[in-house]
């Protein structure tokens, strides 16, 4: 929030302004409409009224599975020596009667339907791939005995028939899996080349079983890979290893805010909580839908995305079609990055990390706005990354996942007794306070404010911070200790002293 900036006289300096903040800031404006397409935004408006949920959530899903769709087939590429994939994770953050998971099924039922179609074309081909497999397999016991009635013999071994082989089992699609192991993952990777997602409901037992592979290995390095696109080889005891040429695979699901704070205070900063979009809107407004939810919409951009194909390389082999920045989007793109550098100055902790990953997250976004205006059919596929693709990027980043982050990270930017700090000054502001004891914070019974432990260092820091004052008392006639008595600066109420 806003600070009121009024004089002072000298008896009350300035107060700190990091305990004038909110404990947790507002969440920003989605500017839907600024970003995204008409037809999208649309959409996106009436999917969330269709699911009691925030647009925001709908957003979430709409980047994480749109970018896995893309995927391996295109690539944006600022300059030579820069490329990204179109690669995104998001989490949506908010408590279980906020309706995260409808938001989200609002993309992701669509896909699992198409899915579903693709699965019964390709079981019939495993169908006839297993009764081939079948004839192969006798075919080549029958030659195998050939071979050793010939060497026996001292005659010519026979050639081995076409018939032996009966070629490799035919790949089953899957656009989204939510729960897999990363050998399991690596497999299906590796057979469909431009990647898939994974679609967690509650991310934190996801997050947290990352280190449950047995022998004290650890799931981390292949998801950190996974989300840039790089060569991955898994090779695990008792397996055989499998080489994945550029392993990317989109994260998206949803997280209650006490597991987040949870996982804000004891994860190592080593950037895979970094790399996601966190998205934590006020809930919305509890109102029966008006609208027809048009679910179609969404499976033709499904068909659109996923009729991007990869291109051949001189060998043969897969790989992205790399698009990319027109003159006036690397400039752009280079103010950004100037301006991305000025505010880690004034960051910390996981919200800086997440602050250097934002010119790349930018480049990433303005492709996939680029494609998902491709996707519902208002625009041709782009050939390149023009000015009103990276600027639309830039501004969701700036107006949008920054102020977000900022409220994410908020906990995790703070120490706990600074937090305590921040619930004591809007316990303050709340009961109107101009003093207060110690014992009166007690009786409030607030968290985090109900014991003389979590108080008192909280009112060291406001002391320190100039927010309020220890008033110098005399024993009462009967003696014994007085209570702790404080002053509060008018300035934490608005008012002009």
């Amino acid at each position: 929030m806003s600070v009121i900036e009024i004089p002072f006289k000298a008896d009350w300096p300035i107060p700190d302004p990091r305990y004038l903040r909110e404990e947790l800031p507002q969440p920003p404006r989605l500017p839907l409409r600024e970003v995204f397409s008409p037809a999208w935004a649309r959409w996106i408006e009436e999917a969330a009224e269709a699911k009691a949920a925030p647009p925001d959530y709908v957003v979430a899903a709409i980047l994480a599975a749109a970018g896995s769709l893309v995927g391996n087939s295109r690539w944006s590429t600022p300059w030579q020596g820069w490329a990204e994939p179109p690669i995104l994770w998001a989490v949506a953050i908010g408590n279980p009667s906020m309706n995260k998971s409808p938001g989200l099924d609002a993309v992701l039922i669509p896909i699992r339907k198409i899915e579903k179609g693709l699965r019964k074309e390709a079981d019939a081909k495993v169908a006839e791939w297993k009764a081939r497999a079948e004839i192969a397999k006798l075919a080549d016991s029958a030659w195998k005995e050939a071979t050793k009635a010939a060497m026996k013999a001292g005659d010519d071994e026979p050639p081995r028939p076409d018939a032996c082989d009966a070629g490799p089992a035919p790949n089953i699609p899957r656009l989204a899996v939510s729960d897999s192991t990363v050998e399991k993952l690596a497999v299906i990777v590796a057979s469909q080349p431009r990647g898939t997602l994974l679609y967690r409901d509650e991310l934190a037992g996801w997050l947290q079983g990352m280190t449950r592979y047995s022998g004290g290995g650890s799931d981390r390095p292949f998801w950190l890979e996974a989300y840039g696109g790089r060569g991955y080889s898994v090779e695990r005891m008792g397996r055989d290893p499998v080489y994945i040429e550029r392993l990317s695979v989109g994260v998206v699901g949803g997280i209650q805010p006490d597991r987040l704070k949870s996982l804000l205070m004891k994860t190592d900063d080593d950037g895979l909580l970094a790399r996601f979009l966190p998205i934590w809107p006020n809930a919305a407004p509890i109102k029966r839908p008006s609208v027809i939810f048009d679910d179609i919409f969404m499976e033709n951009a499904v068909s659109r995305l996923m009729g991007l194909e990869m291109v051949s390389d001189e060998n043969g082999d897969k790989r992205p079609w790399f698009v990319p920045f027109s003159s006036d989007a690397r400039d752009l793109l280079d103010e950004f990055r100037k301006t991305a550098r000025e505010w880690e100055q004034t960051s910390e902790g996981l919200l800086l990390s997440f602050i250097g990953k934002l010119p790349g997250i930018c480049v990433r976004l303005s492709l996939l706005l680029a494609l998902l205006d491709f996707a519902s059919g208002e625009r041709d596929e782009p050939r390149e990354i023009g000015l009103e693709h990276f600027g639309r990027a830039a501004h969701l980043a700036e107006a949008y996942f920054l102020p977000m982050a900022r409220r994410a990270y908020s906990d995790g930017a703070a120490s706990p007794a600074e937090r305590t700090a921040r619930r004591m000054v809007g316990l303050i502001r709340e009961k109107g306070w101009s003093q207060f004891t110690s014992r009166d914070v007690l009786r409030a019974e607030r968290s985090g404010l109900a014991t003389s432990e979590e108080v008192d260092p909280a009112s060291k820091l406001l002391i320190d911070a100039d927010v309020i004052r220890l008033v110098d008392q005399r024993s009462g006639a009967k003696g014994g200790r007085p209570q702790k008595l404080f002053t509060v600066n008018p300035a934490i109420h608005g008012r002009r002293v």
